[in-house]
């Protein structure tokens, strides 16, 4: 009986020895779980800038705050959100500078492949800010979308999400013209809520204003951003013709759009326009601006074969320093 007694006390030790040693062996694995996701997590912070893809406001600023936590101040200057799909579903994207109060956007693309040249400068503008990082000021941040038409821009920029280079660019005049619409055949220009109509012109010929202002998926990813945020001014290139115009929707010109039309023509050599009055146009985009109360232009390249960089580098100097 004694034997039998001590047996069961061997058996019990040794069940006890086990049980504790897996029991310690699972906290270590836990541990290291945990560290190799905050590993993870805070990679992916520093990696190039954050991606905010899909993220609430209450999220993005949670990723910000690890970020300062971190001492990862790259996050938070520079990032990038997809503001919605266009028809075929490519991600439109907004990349944006700095954290100040004080918006500037910028929108390239809107006529996809036919004005492939104003992405162009979008993305050497990107480019340039972010080889010069102390360009922008605390209390400002820029915004681009440097291509709101990706359907039309694809069909003759098929890479374009790397940038877009003039030696690239081998389509014809009649594949660029038909890159100018959406895939619904739209005129995305003539698709904003300013005097819309669906049967738009375009110089001489009929184009579609879309079924309704806002019908397309691309106005209107720009428009609730827009909407949601607010931009103190808002500059949207174009091509061709080589000016700055003033945005106006019947209410006269804002006050503060004369002020950039003339700051930013006279930093570039562009010629300054109070309107765009060589042919009747419905649906514009920088008008609805207008119509919102934003401060906004259009800039017309000189011709659709060039970005014409640093004369808008320059337009862009120029509003940075008097929103400064």
């Amino acid at each position: 009986m004694k034997n039998i007694i001590i047996a069961l006390l061997i058996l019990l030790a040794v069940g006890f020895t086990f049980y504790f040693i897996n029991k310690q062996e699972a906290e270590i694995d836990n541990d290291t779980n945990q560290e190799s996701e905050l590993i993870d997590s805070d990679t992916s912070l520093d990696d190039g800038g954050a991606d905010f893809t899909g993220l609430s406001d209450e999220e993005r600023a949670e990723r910000i705050a690890e970020a300062k936590k971190a001492g990862k101040t790259e996050v938070e200057w520079s990032r990038k959100t997809t503001l919605g799909k266009s028809v075929e579903g490519k991600n439109i994207v907004a990349y944006q500078y700095g954290t100040g109060d004080t918006e500037l956007l910028f929108v390239g693309g809107i006529h996809g492949g036919y004005s492939w040249n104003t992405s162009a400068v979008a993305y050497d503008l990107m480019e340039y800010i972010e080889d010069n990082e102390g360009v922008i000021s605390d209390d400002i941040q820029v915004t681009i979308i440097p291509a709101l038409n990706p359907d039309g821009l694809s069909d003759v920029a098929p890479d374009y999400e790397s940038g877009v280079e003039t030696s690239d660019i081998t389509a014809s005049q009649d594949e660029k013209v038909a890159a100018r619409f959406n895939a619904n055949d739209v005129d995305l220009n003539r698709n904003f809520d300013c005097e819309w109509q669906t049967n738009a012109k375009w110089q001489n010929r009929d184009v579609s204003g879309g079924d309704s202002a806002f019908s397309e998926p691309e106005s209107r990813a720009v428009r609730d951003y827009v909407t949601k945020n607010k931009p103190d001014a808002v500059v949207v290139w174009y091509s061709a013709g080589g000016g700055v115009f003033s945005s106006n929707c019947r209410g006269g010109v804002l006050p503060e759009t004369s002020k950039i039309t003339d700051l930013y023509a006279k930093a570039t050599g562009y010629k300054a326009y109070d309107s765009f009055d060589f042919y009747a146009t419905t649906g514009d985009m920088v008008n609805w601006l207008a119509k919102e109360g934003i401060p906004a232009v259009s800039v017309l390249l000189t011709t659709h074969n060039s970005p014409e960089t640093s004369k808008n580098i320059e337009g862009f100097k120029a509003l940075l320093n008097y929103y400064k």
